[in-house]
């Protein structure tokens, strides 16, 4: 048997990327959650995969929906990383974000933006596994730092030389 704060203890020394998946409920207010379990899958056809507890407060807007914008966050967007891995509704009160023309919320200011359609829903365990055909990229004008989570910390990526 596996010791659950050990798995975790070992689970968060592995760097990672911060992610905000968002989408629109039935009554078209912006809903969302925060992942780090996320990666690219495929490049023909493009697919990403990210990890949602089926226990999330957003995963049924998800599945019902069936398209979302995976904003990859930059060191900078803490408010936004915090704010959507809370419970509850008005995640995004004070966060500026705007529709795309394919009708999913964008959030600004992200290292890059990934919308995608639900392509396939795969079971995996106390998580959804969530593979999405890409429908569109955004990429900002200029490079901008990435935040990454480890040891239960979230920051910027130092410089490499």
């Amino acid at each position: 048997m596996i010791d659950p704060a050990v798995y975790k203890q070992v689970m968060g020394s592995f760097p990672s990327g911060v992610t905000v998946i968002t989408t629109l409920n039935d009554e078209g207010e912006i809903v969302g959650l925060t992942a780090s379990a996320f990666s690219s899958l495929s490049m023909d056809p493009a697919l990403v995969l990210f990890c949602p507890n089926y226990s999330s407060d957003s995963y049924p807007s998800l599945i019902a929906r069936k398209k979302f914008a995976i904003h990859l966050l930059t060191a900078e967007q803490k408010q936004e990383a915090y704010a959507f891995a809370s419970k509850g509704k008005d995640k995004a009160r004070g966060i500026e974000w705007r529709l795309s023309e394919l009708g999913n919320p964008l959030l600004s200011n992200a290292t890059a933006i990934i919308e995608c359609e639900l392509w396939r829903e795969y079971e995996g365990g106390d998580h959804a596994i969530m593979v999405g055909a890409v429908k569109n990229l955004i990429v900002p004008p200029q490079q901008v730092a990435p935040m990454i989570y480890c040891h239960g910390k979230m920051g910027a990526l130092p410089a490499f030389a």
